[in-house]
């Protein structure tokens, strides 16, 4: 239905402000593709009808064809002239074989590029794109890039899944449950069954990621699905053998391909976009990184203009070969302020410290030696609650959580209102002296921004994983765009946990898989003689390009 499908290219062209149509294009529906196990993967190959196409497009997903695969994939890159492979990966939507996350990306992607080299419409050369998982399956690609691929557009895009590496510092419980479970239910039939199952999934997996042993808890949320659950549980070291098959750092080491990044500040995968820039900067392959601010989930939906538009001209330029609009390295958008174009990351920015001071407060000065440690008890029992950040979640994000500062395991230290605008721009770092009657111990810690109206929400967040009992820790703060305005306040808040957003300590160094025992653990934050003091890469507004 070449007419239809224009029409739909046309509408959501309009709805999202990018560049006009230019053709119409067709369908073909399961096409089979053949992996050298003989598997077979099922593939919709969007047409365009043009006598020159711009080139050939690869899509390789979990999460099926239909919607929104289709819309912001197949109609948005056909209707302007790109051939579209959209493939399920194995053991998904009808793709033969069994579905075990990040097993077979790399041999199924190699098998896909081999394919795709003897299609009669084949433009002769290919580019990728898609997020989230779909990234990883481009970064697998990327560990051997195909000599016919031109290009790649990674969208919140882990090339590392070890631990598994969600966030930083511990166990993502509350995303990996989370994931397992949509994953293990995606295929269902029935919409109304979906909708109600939806609905009870917020209670479900409360009850999973709050029961013990995880084990336990997390079957009984699972039921058949996810079998590698335990087994994952099992393997929390990201530098265990086990997981040697998520780990594709070789990509960033090998690859020449241009790629173009994007990501937002509350992305739970933006430390890895950050360290794919580095990495492929410092060795001069052509890359790009936008970061806006949005969450995992905001970059297909209030992010998708910008995406879809910078993904365009990415392609135009790489893979088309039409020489589109340059753009700058590093694209940001400063939460509170605009776009910025700059030349690196990070920018140079000079240096604020504050000291974290006796009576919560947070100032310029250094305390007296003799001031007071401020001290709290994490209890695994009713742990630290998780409120907003770095998360899969839509419950993640910035949100306020002056709750979570008033509680009593939580140390808050708040400065005074600010005189004139703060630019944040870096990655801040907290340096803390810190004992703790009990070894097995974590350290949550935060920057919040308090308004002039008293409403506190979050900014950037950083996690310690067993921290030991005692001595001077450093833990680097996620990554920020940030200005805090004017009459404004800097908070920290440092807490013993933040569940389930990580897995709890449960105190005794029991294994997450089968431990049932709670210990406390109370932590003391000494701050005498400037002992402990949060450092910020802040000031102006740093130069744009």
């Amino acid at each position: 239905m070449p007419a239809v499908n224009n029409l739909v290219g046309r509408t959501l062209g309009r709805l999202l402000g990018l560049p006009p149509h230019t053709t119409e294009y067709e369908v073909v529906h399961r096409v089979r593709v053949p992996m050298r196990d003989g598997v077979e993967l099922v593939a919709d190959h969007y047409r365009p009808l043009t006598a020159n196409p711009a080139g050939t497009l690869l899509v390789r997903t979990p999460y099926g064809r239909g919607y929104p695969a289709s819309a912001l994939f197949g109609s948005v890159y056909a209707a302007r002239g790109y051939h579209v492979v959209i493939q399920s990966v194995r053991g998904t939507f009808g793709s033969g074989g069994d579905f075990i996350p990040f097993d077979h990306e790399i041999a199924d992607g190699a098998d896909t590029a081999a394919w795709l080299r003897d299609q009669p419409w084949f433009t002769g050369s290919f580019a990728t794109m898609g997020a989230s998982y779909l990234g990883f399956t481009q970064w697998a690609l990327l560990t051997d890039p195909p000599p016919e691929m031109a290009a790649a557009v990674i969208t919140v895009g882990p090339h590392d899944l070890s631990g598994p590496r969600w966030g930083t510092g511990s166990f993502g419980l509350n995303d990996f449950l989370g994931w397992n479970d949509a994953i293990t239910h995606q295929e269902d039939p029935g919409r109304i069954r979906n909708v109600v199952r939806m609905v009870r999934t917020k209670r479900m997996l409360a009850d999973a990621t709050a029961g013990l042993p995880l084990g336990e808890a997390g079957r009984a949320l699972l039921g058949e699905g996810a079998p590698w659950y335990e087994s994952w549980l099992e393997h929390p070291e990201h530098d265990d053998p086990f997981w040697a098959q998520t780990r594709l750092h070789s990509a960033l080491e090998r690859t020449e391909i241009p790629v173009l990044l994007l990501t937002g500040w509350q992305d739970v995968f933006i430390d890895q976009t950050l360290e794919q820039y580095t990495q492929l900067r410092r060795r001069d392959v052509p890359v790009a990184v936008t970061i806006g601010s949005w969450s995992h989930g905001h970059l297909l939906t209030k992010g998708a203009p910008t995406v879809l538009r910078e993904s365009l001209g990415w392609l135009d330029s790489h893979l088309a070969g039409n020489g589109g609009a340059k753009r700058s390295p590093v694209r940001i958008h400063v939460n509170h302020g605009g776009w910025l174009d700059l030349e690196e990351w990070p920018p140079a920015m000079p240096e604020q410290v504050r000291y974290l001071q006796p009576g919560g407060r947070l100032g310029d000065a250094v305390p007296p030696d003799t001031a007071p440690a401020s001290t709290f008890t994490y209890d695994p029992a009713d742990p630290t609650p998780t409120v907003g950040g770095r998360l899969l979640s839509p419950v993640g994000g910035y949100r306020r959580d002056d709750k979570l500062a008033e509680r009593s395991d939580v140390a808050t230290f708040t400065g005074d209102a600010l005189p004139q605008d703060v630019h944040v721009v870096g990655n801040p770092v907290l340096e803390l002296s810190h004992s703790c009657d009990n070894p097995h111990n974590d350290l949550f810690v935060r920057v919040s921004e308090v308004d002039s109206k008293g409403r506190s929400r979050n900014v950037s967040d950083g996690y310690r994983r067993a921290t030991g009992d005692s001595g001077t820790i450093t833990i680097e703060l996620d990554a920020v765009a940030h200005r805090f305005r004017a009459g404004s306040r800097i908070r920290v808040l440092v807490a013993g946990g933040s569940h389930p957003r990580f897995a709890r300590n449960l105190g005794t160094g029991e294994p997450l898989l089968t431990g049932r025992a709670l210990r406390p653990a109370t932590h003391s934050v000494h701050v005498g003689d400037g002992a402990s003091r949060l450092r910020l890469p802040a000031g102006a507004p740093p130069s744009p390009h």
